[in-house]
């Protein structure tokens, strides 16, 4: 799924043996986005609604910033990193 052999920017080569795994580094990314994200519109809620902010409100947004910056950071880091090129995914499956 990874494009960097579409856009070029792959060489082939497999990724040293210490390198993190292409799920583990999704879901580390996915999580310090969540975080992130949540945060972020959650600020950005209290901006927009001023002295009508509710908690359910504010909740509802910090949610789905979380969940809206913790998928997409997930999708942009298996389709760009290094790690989730088929080759080196394959590499990780089989142990070598």
């Amino acid at each position: 799924m990874a494009l960097r052999r579409i856009l070029g920017w792959s060489d082939g080569e497999l990724m040293r043996s210490d390198a993190k795994p292409c799920t583990r580094l999704m879901r580390h990314t996915a999580g310090v986005f969540s975080v992130g994200g949540g945060l972020t519109f959650w600020v950005l809620c209290r901006l927009h609604y001023d002295s009508r902010i509710t908690v359910p409100r504010s909740l509802r947004w910090a949610t789905c910033g979380a969940i809206s910056m913790s998928c997409t950071s997930a999708l942009l880091v298996r389709l760009f990193s290094p790690e989730c090129e088929p080759q080196n995914v394959a590499a990780y499956d089989t142990g070598s």
